[in-house]
């Protein structure tokens, strides 16, 4: 055989990684711009357009409620889309859910508000959300696993935090949307209809959707069971899963820290600082932006460096700096200086990326193939609705009735307290670097 032949299979792979790389963070950026600019827009419209109310307290907490609401569909979706990955694909799975994001994102965008329809506003936002939590529940699984899977051993941890970078790269973009809309309008035009701008751009996720479809292959490791999968009993894998539930549970509570850190500063302080502090909003969505690159270079260096000393040393100090730092990023907060407000998010977020880089490798290293798809998702959404999807409205009613920040950060201490007792129970498959279960 020449050296060319034996070169060629190695590179095809690599171009085959790359194409695979460059989809999955091409669908989180997409996807969690879409989802997480809602979390934007509660923070500063939607109290407003849906929910109209005599307190402004009153207004927020129904906005964020509805934040929350979008993360009870992330489970659903991860169990519909879980199934569909686990019996018949990554990839059908990943296509399905984007396509279904693009779809409820825009017609947010097209939605009425309260003063043109009524109670009937809120009931179809709330609608739209759920759709868009369950479309999130289908596409965290599908990239990742995509990306996890075609990677070689000793990359998993570095492949699987990749597709985060998307995560962070929506947060950007979204942010940086409503930063120069807030700029060019009015306060007036923003809230008439400049807000409806970012989510009508979620159209532009269809190219995306056709391009997973036609290009990517699916992943070694569905690629290795699926015929074994298709002469085995039509046993659902959500089933499978949930008699044997010890496993999702530990992701469930290992994950918490992560996601309520990650809303509490980008979605929570948010909040805080233009409401509660009168922070003009254009300076504290400033510094969000700027804090979403640091997580983003932390979540890739931290899902590196799992790779050579293990996943759970990794995760733990980014636990442990969450817990830490809880404390400081109020007070920095209350000062009203953009440079400390910037320092108070960027540290809590690089702890985030502490555990978001070799979390995900290490959850799905956490299930045999044959039923990853469902256990990695439904761990990691179960988790998001626990900690995430109520960390705004938790951080919002904590320092209303209590009239302090304290409370915020002994909220997310004790979070950190939580995940690192199951974190110390896991097994040593989970623990070494590049294990998976066939």
């Amino acid at each position: 055989m020449s050296v060319q032949g034996r070169i060629a299979p190695a590179e095809a792979a690599t171009k085959r990684r790359g194409k695979v790389l460059a989809a999955a963070i091409a669908a989180q950026s997409l996807e969690y711009y879409d989802f997480l600019i809602y979390g934007t827009a509660a923070s500063l419209v939607f109290n407003h357009a849906f929910f109209p109310s005599t307190s402004a307290v009153a207004g927020v907490l129904a906005a964020f409620a509805t934040f929350a609401v979008g993360f009870a569909g992330r489970p659903v979706g991860a169990a519909v889309f879980g199934h569909i990955g686990d019996r018949f694909g990554r990839k059908p799975a990943l296509v399905a859910s984007t396509l279904s994001m693009a779809v409820a994102t825009t017609l947010v965008g097209l939605l009425p508000t309260f003063s043109s329809i009524g109670a009937l506003a809120p009931v179809l936002l709330v609608i739209l959300r759920v759709a868009q939590g369950i479309a999130v529940g289908g596409v965290w699984g599908g990239s990742t696993l995509l990306a996890v899977e075609h990677a070689p051993p000793n990359r998993r941890g570095l492949h699987g935090s990749l597709p985060q970078l998307g995560i962070f790269a929506g947060m950007v973009l979204g942010t940086l949307v409503f930063v120069v809309l807030s700029g060019a309008l009015t306060a007036d035009q923003f809230a008439a209809w400049g807000w409806r701008i970012p989510f009508l751009l979620g159209i532009v996720m269809i190219p995306v959707v056709f391009y997973i479809h036609r290009y990517l292959e699916d992943s070694p490791d569905f690629r290795a069971v699926e015929e074994k999968l298709a002469a085995a009993p039509k046993r659902s894998s959500v089933v499978r899963v949930l008699r044997r539930p010890k496993n999702l549970l530990l992701v469930v509570f290992i994950f918490l820290p992560a996601t309520i850190m990650f809303y509490a500063t980008v979605t929570g302080l948010l909040d805080y600082g233009v409401r509660e502090l009168k922070i003009a909003k254009g300076t504290m969505l400033t510094a969000v932006m700027f804090s979403m690159i640091a997580t983003g270079v932390s979540t890739v260096l931290c899902g590196r460096l799992s790779d050579t000393v293990g996943r759970r040393p990794v995760y733990a100090g980014g636990v442990v700096l969450a817990g830490i730092w809880g404390f400081a990023l109020f007070p920095l907060a209350d000062t009203r200086n953009f440079w400390a407000i910037l320092l108070a998010i960027v540290v809590g977020q690089i702890s985030v990326g502490a555990m978001f880089g070799p979390g995900v490798t290490m959850f799905a290293e956490m299930f045999p193939p044959s039923v990853r798809f469902s256990g990695a998702s439904m761990g990691y959404q179960l988790a998001n609705i626990v900690g995430g999807g109520l960390a705004p409205f938790v951080v919002a009613a904590l320092i209303a009735t209590t009239h302090t920040t304290v409370y915020v950060s002994v909220y997310i201490l004790v979070a950190c307290l939580i995940s690192l007792v199951p974190l110390a129970l896991l097994g040593r498959r989970a623990l070494t670097p590049a294990a998976v279960e066939g």
